[in-house]
């Protein structure tokens, strides 16, 4: 009976040497007593090395961190690609070059070429620009016409400006040196690609190309009048029944049907958008493509999150050490204006919005402040919210304050400073909040919904790091508050919570791992 061979470190040596340096890959088997169709041999036949093609990914986003920014979506695409790189791949993202992206990116891009892009009856000018940074290659669409505009979203052709940014990324393909594996399109504004995509499979570079559709959040799904799909969007009747929708089309639709993988931000919203309450109409269309729907949950970026090197903050700290987040607490309750005074402080981070639970908040903030607790707010949205808030911080001064604006160097001053964080989310596809906070030693208090429930788990199993409650109800929020305030005066119970919270890992690497291995069964298909 033969043994095998360990590959010494000279082998090993001599294996690297064989790999490409650019584009593949290296795996080295000392066991197999078979080799792949790409292998070469060293002079030890027992050790084999598998030249192994980096796998190709085009991630395409409407916006991405931090060359433009409106939301959690930005925040993924401007980690994810970093993190998957770092593994292995080669993931190149794409987005618009908007009017707000900064001097400073534009000095460092590099102009590749110009192309024009047929859709409907035009034919309309692209600029492509290529940008390295953080290890990623970042391509950028440009039409002035199109992008140069104060904001991202809220226009009135703003389907027709995301159909010709998602014809414009298969457009591009011909004008770089890249032939993707996986086209990965993320929420409404890329959801045309995989539409698009049908009409260039002819074409060799195209006809082998998967697409990965993630729906960050299913309330918005790009629905237009029915004219417009032809006339517009340049699409032929034929895809009339992909993308109908009631009265109008639908750009999701057109995603889901034609994607080969979908997926959600987190495994329990992955299950709820197969149910009415949160689906906006899509669960009967989702429910006949859950054969390739999944969930993975997002992370957060542990560099820019770090307590311990955090220049945004008073006083860095650690999970060993929690000294500083005391003196973030006194700092950030003069920045509000009240009182040091040993009450526990909540504080909450949010668009004001129904959706992310601030109606529950009003009707039971008087009974949080009469019994102990100070709240703070940071946020922007509808006016009645706004209103509402600024009138329970002029109505007890010592105990609430609110600042209606958003300020990210201000928010993470209340993630380091703040004891509890409040997130009572009526629906949460992933949230990345309740991780900031728990990266800070913050406590979250969150329905158990989407990404809220598959991070935040309860203090009363005695492993939890948090608070939860189930039913869309301002009383059991209540009840989850007061059992945090009761938990808070426990200072020994309460610190050994704190630090468990602050061992969570919600990096990307986890994340990236879980896509890593959705994007290889994607290559298994057809």
């Amino acid at each position: 009976m033969s043994t095998k061979k360990t590959p010494s470190k000279d082998e090993e040596l001599k294996a690297a040497k064989l790999a490409p340096e650019d584009n593949t890959a290296v795996a080295i088997d000392s066991n197999s007593s078979k080799t792949a169709k790409k292998t070469k041999s060293t002079k030890d036949k027992n050790v084999k090395v598998e030249i192994v093609p980096k796998l190709k990914v085009l991630f395409c986003a409407s916006e991405v961190s931090p060359f433009a920014a409106s939301g959690g979506l930005a925040d993924v695409a401007g980690s994810l690609p970093i993190a998957l790189n770092e593994k292995g791949c080669d993931v190149r993202v794409i987005l618009p070059l908007y009017e707000k992206v900064n001097q400073q990116w534009r000095d460092k891009m590099v102009f590749l070429s110009y192309f024009f892009v047929p859709l409907g009856w035009r034919s309309l000018y692209c600029g492509l620009f290529k940008l390295e940074d953080r290890g990623v290659i970042y391509y950028f669409i440009d039409n002035e016409y199109y992008f140069k505009r104060s904001s991202l979203y809220g226009h009135y052709d703003d389907g027709e400006r995301f159909a010709f940014f998602s014809k414009a990324i298969l457009e591009s393909l011909d004008h770089i040196d890249f032939k993707p594996d996986i086209i990965h399109c993320n929420d409404w504004q890329t959801a045309l690609v995989p539409v698009y995509l049908r009409e260039y499979r002819s074409k060799e570079k195209f006809s082998r190309i998967k697409t990965l559709f993630t729906i960050h959040n299913i309330q918005f799904q790009g629905m237009y009048d029915g004219y417009i799909l032809g006339d517009l969007f340049g699409l032929p009747n034929e895809d009339l029944p992909l993308m109908h929708w009631g009265d109008c089309i639908n750009l999701m639709k057109g995603a889901i049907e034609l994607s080969d993988k979908i997926n959600t931000v987190s495994p329990t919203y992955a299950k709820e958008i197969l149910d009415p309450w949160y689906s906006f109409g899509l669960d009967p269309l989702l429910i006949q493509k859950q054969y390739k729907l999944c969930g993975i949950l997002n992370g957060i970026d542990y560099v820019t999150y770090d307590p311990e090197n955090d220049p945004n903050i008073p006083s860095t700290f650690s999970q060993n050490d929690l000294s500083g987040k005391e003196q973030c607490k006194k700092e950030l309750l003069k920045e509000f204006n009240l009182p040091d005074d040993g009450r526990p402080l909540v504080a909450m981070i949010c668009r004001l919005t129904q959706q992310k639970g601030v109606d529950l908040v009003e009707r039971v903030l008087d009974y949080m402040l009469v019994h102990g607790m100070q709240f703070i707010l940071l946020g922007t949205g509808d006016k009645i919210y706004e209103d509402k808030f600024r009138e329970f911080a002029w109505r007890n001064p010592e105990s609430c304050s609110v600042k209606i604006d958003f300020l990210p160097s201000l928010s993470k001053r209340m993630y380091a400073g703040a004891d509890l964080f409040l997130m009572p989310s009526k629906t949460e596809p992933c949230g990345l909040a309740q991780m900031m906070a728990l990266r800070y030693g913050t406590l979250p208090i969150v329905r158990k919904t989407g990404g809220l429930a598959d991070s935040v788990y309860d203090c009363g199993d005695g492993q939890g790091v948090g608070f939860t409650f189930q039913n869309y109800d301002a009383y059991d929020m209540l009840d989850a508050c007061m059992r945090a305030k009761d938990l808070y005066y426990n200072k020994e119970e309460w610190q050994k919570v704190q630090k468990r919270a602050m061992g969570c890992d919600f990096s990307w690497n986890t994340a990236a791992n879980s896509y890593l291995g959705l994007y290889r069964e994607m290559l298994t298909l057809w």
